[in-house]
């Protein structure tokens, strides 16, 4: 594996480097000077060509050019697609503008966005071409490229890949490059060993089968995804994502039409444990209770609970709701009554979901539980509300159904695979639950297999230390 590129990601400016750029009163404002420093750091991991976002911010004329519109995005906090409460203090690639940066670019409008002198324009971050972290040690993608069809909806097609490894492999880091980033939304890799993705894709005649929401099966566990903006990178040392033997690959697109056909292909690059893993990267869900949400119900409320039977270290939380969605919270109460928040998202959008991961991981002691609270808005002043008029809606996968969960990437702290402490008992897949109504029901089966579990081992390897 080649060595890793330093680039600057969003959100990694020095907080002191963006702090001068706030002149103060009614003091005039330049790009070269206030302004770039601002678009350099949250915009260009989108907005540069070749990469999703339709426009690029690159130069002072191209900003001038779309300085109304960048305003009026920020003013309603549409652009940059960052939706939780908080950013860079907390998580990495964080792309959260300040109320002070929001207000400073409305100044440099009002001012007449003048450009300034050219010594204070800073050097604009470089970015890798190709592979950000050198050359994969494994590249998955579909046996054939995809037609985009030019109108419709959007649409999740799953493409299937086998590995046929004969032994399980650890996987550090995962890059996505899609191979039409004018089409390519987002992307998600799930990891199957039932064979019934490969039967969901011989059933139909084109490069792989459609399914949104889910990829359509139970998965044994993920490899993490891609959303504009998102940078791969390595895991800590000594943990690693569980590749299971023979396990297919299944990559999940999400397009979106651009008017016109197109042709994608996207490559996954893998890159394998390099050093002894110590822990699997697992992921488990807290739920929301069963969805029920009535017709013109525009504040549905719900909640889920779920107790941690060891001690665990939280990597990374993903929340995840469909259409209604409006805001979802997950705390963690700790066994000594703290409560810690992990995530907020005050205004979801589901075409924006963030996979956040934290910059220092969260250590959560066995006895901590963990809390999500959710809303829904069901009444016909949602302009995301699918049904004119609004239905009955449940939980589901599909397009008009909904969801409410929050994936929970973690390490078990007791284990120690190296040493042959691998904790079988604790879940490594999207679902707790295969029941539609199932809530947490998936956290019973986590309990009893852990006390199953616990049966046959030693004090010094229970999980539960």
């Amino acid at each position: 594996m080649g060595a890793a590129v330093r680039c600057f990601a969003a959100g990694e400016l020095p907080a002191t480097e963006v702090a001068e750029h706030f002149p103060p009163g009614d003091a005039p404002v330049t790009f070269n000077r206030d302004i770039a420093p601002m678009v350099f750091e949250n915009c260009l991991s989108c907005h540069r060509r070749g990469e999703v976002a339709p426009f690029p911010l690159t130069t002072y004329a191209e900003v001038k050019k779309k300085a109304e519109t960048i305003a009026s995005a920020l003013s309603d906090k549409v652009m940059p697609p960052w939706r939780a409460d908080e950013g860079a203090e907390k998580f990495h690639d964080a792309r959260a503008l300040k109320p002070e940066q929001i207000a400073l670019f409305q100044r440099w409008l009002e001012q007449g966005t003048p450009e300034g002198v050219a010594k204070d324009l800073p050097a604009p971050p470089k970015f890798p071409e190709g592979w950000m972290l050198g050359a994969p040690d494994l590249v998955v993608e579909p046996d054939e490229a995809y037609n985009v069809g030019p109108e419709g909806r959007d649409v999740y097609q799953c493409f299937v890949v086998p590995t046929n490894f004969a032994e399980d492999r650890y996987v550090s880091a995962v890059q996505v490059r899609p191979g039409n980033t004018a089409v390519v939304h987002h992307v998600i890799l799930y990891l199957d060993t039932s064979g019934r993705a490969r039967q969901l894709d011989a059933a139909t005649p084109e490069p792989g089968y459609t399914s949104f929401g889910g990829p359509g099966f139970l998965p044994v566990g993920t490899l993490g995804g891609w959303a504009p903006g998102n940078f791969p990178r390595m895991l800590p040392d000594g943990v690693g994502m569980r590749l299971p033997k023979g396990a297919d690959v299944v990559i999940q697109v999400h397009y979106h039409r651009t008017g016109k056909p197109e042709v994608d292909r996207t490559q996954v690059g893998l890159y394998f444990a390099k050093t002894a893993v110590e822990k699997r990267m697992r992921v488990y869900s807290v739920r929301g209770k069963e969805l029920r949400i009535p017709p013109g119900e525009a504040d549905y409320e719900t909640e889920g609970a779920l107790p941690l039977p060891a001690n665990v270290t939280l990597l990374q939380i993903m929340p995840h709701m469909h259409l209604l969605g409006r805001e979802m919270t997950v705390t963690a109460q700790l066994p000594d009554g703290e409560e810690k928040k992990l995530v907020r998202v005050p205004d979801w959008d589901f075409n924006w979901q963030t996979t956040y991961r934290f910059k220092e991981p969260v250590k959560l002691p066995r006895g901590t539980v963990l809390h999500l609270s959710a809303r829904f808005d069901n009444s016909e002043a949602n302009p995301h509300n699918p049904s004119k008029p609004p239905r009955l809606v449940t939980r589901g996968e599909g397009t008009t159904d909904e969801m409410c969960v929050a994936f929970l990437f973690y390490t078990v702290d007791a284990e120690n695979i190296a040493e042959g402490r691998e904790m079988k008992g604790f879940p490594d897949t999207f679902a707790g639950g295969r029941g539609a109504g199932a809530g947490n029901a998936g956290a019973g089966k986590w309990l009893r297999a852990l006390g199953t579990l616990l049966q046959g081992v030693a004090p010094a390897q229970s999980p539960a230390q």
